[in-house]
């Protein structure tokens, strides 16, 4: 069984962090469990290009190994793990594999937990499942480098950095994503991870608001900027604001309503890409405006398509590309 997707800018129409296109799906199962494995491809559908349904036998991982970007198992891990593991070669080349048991109890990264698992976890929460995330940022509420690369639309050009800079993200010693516009040379050690843009044709929105705004107030912030410029929420690569505003619950929901990552910015970065329209949190805690600021440092060329915009007076938002 195979069901499809157009690419409608869901998380895994874009390459995953390591570059690869995660977007197609095989389905384990036995066949007592079919109707199960349906039900999953049919939650899963509009957020994967491929999902197919593979029948278990013994030698079905061997046969169809590196045809999928990830194996969802619907089956205990112990068979899994023993079914796969003479395959194991590259963590980086090698596909994820995540498991679920019959009764979407408990879905389980067991390889490649930033190369999918970990999203495809995530995914089957949807349908009750519990993601037992192991990798040990997730595990301790942190967002990894692979993570931070995802929320941007871009990937990790260099892989083994990320043994030093996740530990720096444990020990809270990494600091923000660093840009760098070109063109330039650069010249970096072995715990310097180096992200690559997916696309090159996006828009940034950037985004401020009053604390407590809700998610309801930043959608529609956010459609009506959007209206007033030639591009669509397809065309957003993610959502930028202030660090200071991280936490903003109403934020972090419409984000995920719309399946779009977030990246924030320090104030340092932020005065260094101040936008053109006067901002009174400048003169009273040294920020610049949130929304433009955010948006030129979030976009490859740093220009705004749409100065600030205010939105009931609980957002605001500027786009740049």
């Amino acid at each position: 069984m195979s069901s499809g997707a157009d690419d409608d800018g869901s998380h895994c129409s874009t390459p995953d962090s390591d570059g690869e296109i995660a977007e197609e799906i095989a389905i384990v199962s036995f066949e007592r469990k079919m109707e199960t494995a349906e039900e999953i491809a049919a939650e899963l559908a509009d957020r994967y290009e491929t999902i197919d349904i593979l029948e278990y036998h013994g030698d079905v991982f061997e046969e169809f190994w590196g045809e999928y970007d990830c194996f969802v198992g619907l089956m205990a891990s112990g068979i899994a793990m023993r079914k796969t593991a003479h395959l194991l070669d590259d963590k980086w080349d090698d596909p994820a594999i995540c498991v679920v048991d019959e009764e979407l109890t408990w879905a389980i990264p067991i390889t490649g937990g930033h190369h999918g698992a970990n999203q495809v976890a995530q995914d089957l929460a949807t349908m009750g499942a519990v993601p037992a995330m192991t990798t040990a940022s997730e595990a301790a509420g942190k967002q990894g480098v692979e993570s931070r690369a995802k929320a941007m639309d871009a990937h990790v050009v260099n892989g083994d950095s990320t043994v030093k800079t996740n530990l720096a993200v444990l020990d809270d010693n990494l600091g923000p994503v660093a840009r760098i516009d070109g063109p330039r040379a650069v010249l970096v050690g072995d715990d310097v991870t180096v992200l690559k843009r997916n696309t090159d044709n996006g828009v940034v929105i950037g985004t401020g608001s009053v604390s407590g705004a809700d998610a309801e107030a930043f959608l529609a912030a956010w459609a009506k900027a959007l209206a007033q410029t030639e591009y669509e929420f397809a065309d957003v690569e993610f959502i930028a604001t202030a660090t200071r505003k991280e936490d903003e619950e109403g934020l972090l929901a419409a984000a995920r309503e719309r399946d779009l990552g977030v990246v924030t910015f320090d104030k340092e970065t932020l005065l260094d890409h101040e936008g053109p329209t006067p901002s009174k949190s400048k003169e009273l805690i040294g920020w610049p405006g949130v929304s433009e600021a955010s948006a030129i440092a979030g976009s490859r060329e740093g220009e705004l398509v749409l100065e600030k915009l205010s939105y009931e007076n609980e957002v605001t938002v500027a786009i740049s590309r």
